[in-house]
């Protein structure tokens, strides 16, 4: 989406971290929460731009799409 949109991110400028919180279900494990935290080295762009993209990704992305409705999943960006 930030490609799309003229801001680059290759080469390491766009990282994630991501954590999961998992609980039970009749001894067995399951993942209950996914949060997405998105590292984007600043360069310059407009701020407006790279919130745009972070909006639209979620119904884009064939993960979220797949999981949304069983996982709450949750994104952040940090520029950095």
């Amino acid at each position: 989406m930030l490609e799309a949109r003229g801001i680059g991110a290759a080469g390491g400028r766009l990282t994630a971290e991501v954590v999961g919180k998992v609980g039970k279900e009749e001894g067995v494990l399951v993942i209950r929460q996914i949060h997405v935290k998105y590292l984007l080295k600043e360069a310059g762009e407009d701020g407006a731009k790279i919130q745009r993209a972070l909006d639209l990704h979620p119904m884009r992305c064939p993960v979220y799409r797949t999981l949304h409705e069983c996982i709450e999943i949750t994104t952040e960006l940090a520029i950095v």
